[in-house]
């Protein structure tokens, strides 16, 4: 693409818009003012969505209501998802300036008036979209779970050393001031000493229906979609979303949502770095008992039970995913609770926390704060070039995000190791940890008969304990598990080793 100024650039969209609505009949789009009460057009920050799903949209509310940004590109590989409407609508919030659809992000990363990448597409093109922005000089906006395996996390956090370039990642609780204030609350001893964290996903997921082999949307383009990850017939009823529920792709819900509570978790616990340890235990189970089929095979691949117990050494952290119905713990499903010696504190909602005493007496409520601040503190750093002024850095989030991989690595190595909830419970009494593991498994099992769940049919597998050097960031007493640590890659869309 040859270099435009981004005056041009606006009037060739104002005048392709007029053309659109000319042919299909659309409510004419606003008439262009060119200079804001605050940055003019050509000052402004010009921003691509990549991956233009309901996430996608809020990246795009959150770039349309910034004065500083102008979104110039969508991107997609289902155009359908970049409609005329979604255009329209962008463009009254943004004095008539349509965006340019396309496909391939690669189409606009030459474009000078490019300023950042924003993404928002499936996990596992998150790490690469990064990485070719910041090699096209782009900064960019990562969602969660930052990266698909711990290499890509890695990778990213070289490529922004490497480019300098800023990278926020979807951690939003980092800029949410009860968070922010809670955290400051614990760590100046409110609580007492903490050593040891819960995050908890108690998320209702139903079965993603049944596998078999269905035909890609026509609208797709399955290569430019399946990118980094092999290309293999779809085997889920719904292409879009339910991706999340297999491997190739998604993360399960401990990579979904997981990474958010592990952030906070972690962020309490004052953990900067990968664990010494790890062992999974869950399961797909549930969906035979919800279909009434006990033949029936769920098109999903990950855990919608699982368990996972990080060992730091003197601090702990424990993450339970469960996706069938669940009661809340101490009034959380989805959320952090912090045990300290004095006290303990529970996250119940992004912008709300509650500090109390042994007794359960309340110390302390936090609240306030909200998404939109996350990308104002995201402008803010690039308009300041300053990589590490955003609140949840590159670091950050394959930090989070790669404790997922890490506990889901246990129990892939572990999927076929079934295991009797008697022989689960003495094997969990041998393991190093600051919950009460028996009293956690106790949950977790009634959880699962309560869902009407027959464990003597379809038991819980157990991973192995995995040994992790936090510096190396490898595993040492797994070769099976290092092999996890990354994937193999389809070519050009290999995620590369960054020095």
């Amino acid at each position: 693409m040859s270099k435009i100024t981004r005056r041009r650039f606006f009037e060739d969209s104002l005048l392709a818009a007029a053309g659109a609505a000319a042919a299909t009949g659309m409510v004419p789009l606003l008439q262009p003012r060119l200079v804001s009460a605050q940055v003019s057009a050509n000052d402004k920050l010009g921003v691509m969505i990549v991956g233009c799903g309901d996430r996608g949209n809020s990246h795009i509310a959150g770039f349309t209501s910034d004065p500083r940004t102008t979104i110039l590109y969508l991107c997609d590989p289902d155009p359908t998802r970049t409609s005329d409407k979604k255009l329209q609508d962008i463009a009254e919030k943004q004095d008539g300036l349509v965006p340019k659809v396309v496909k391939d992000m690669r189409e606009a990363l030459s474009d000078k008036n490019l300023d950042i990448v924003s993404c928002a597409t499936t996990n596992h093109w998150h790490a690469l979209t990064g990485i070719w922005a910041m090699q096209a000089e782009k900064h960019c906006y990562l969602e969660k779970p930052v990266c698909h395996n711990v290499h890509e996390g890695q990778a990213l956090v070289a490529a922004s050393k490497k480019y300098n370039k800023v990278v926020q990642t979807g951690m939003q609780c980092r800029t949410i001031k009860a968070n922010i204030d809670a955290v400051e609350f614990t760590r100046a001893g409110g609580i007492g000493e903490i050593k040891f964290a819960r995050g908890l996903c108690y998320k209702r997921r139903a079965a993603i229906g049944p596998l078999g082999e269905y035909d890609v949307p026509e609208t797709v383009d399955y290569d430019l979609w399946s990118g980094p990850a092999p290309i293999v017939p779809l085997t889920r009823p719904r292409f879009h979303y339910d991706w999340h529920w297999q491997r190739l792709y998604g993360n399960g819900d401990m990579g979904n949502q997981g990474p958010h509570q592990a952030d906070v978790a972690r962020w309490h616990l004052g953990m900067d770095r990968f664990p010494n340890s790890v062992i999974t235990y869950g399961g797909r189970l549930g969906y035979q008992a919800e279909k009434q089929d006990d033949n029936y095979v769920d098109a999903g691949d990950t855990a919608n039970t699982e368990v996972s117990i990080f060992d730091y050494g003197d601090k702990c952290m424990v993450f339970e995913t469960r996706g069938l119905e669940t009661p809340d713990l101490q009034g959380v499903k989805i959320g952090v609770i912090v045990y300290g010696s004095e006290g303990y504190l529970v996250q119940k909602e992004y912008n709300f926390s509650i500090a109390f005493d042994l007794k359960g007496n309340v110390l302390k409520e936090f609240r306030g704060g909200g998404d939109q601040t996350h990308y104002g503190n995201f402008i803010d750093a690039v308009v300041k070039g300053d990589p590490d002024a955003v609140t949840a850095t590159a670091r950050c989030g394959a930090l989070s995000a790669g404790l997922s991989h890490l506990g889901n690595i246990s129990y892939y190595l572990g999927e076929k190791n079934k295991i009797s909830a008697d022989e689960l419970r003495k094997r969990l009494a041998d393991v190093k940890s600051l919950d009460d593991n028996a009293q956690t498994l106790a949950r977790t099992l009634e959880h699962l008969t309560t869902n009407g769940v027959d464990l003597a049919k379809t038991p819980l597998s157990l991973g192995p304990m995995l040994q992790f050097d936090p510096d190396k960031e490898v595993f040492t007493n797994n070769a099976d598990a290092n092999k996890m640590l990354t994937r193999e890659y389809r070519k050009p869309y290999v995620v590369p080793v960054i020095s």
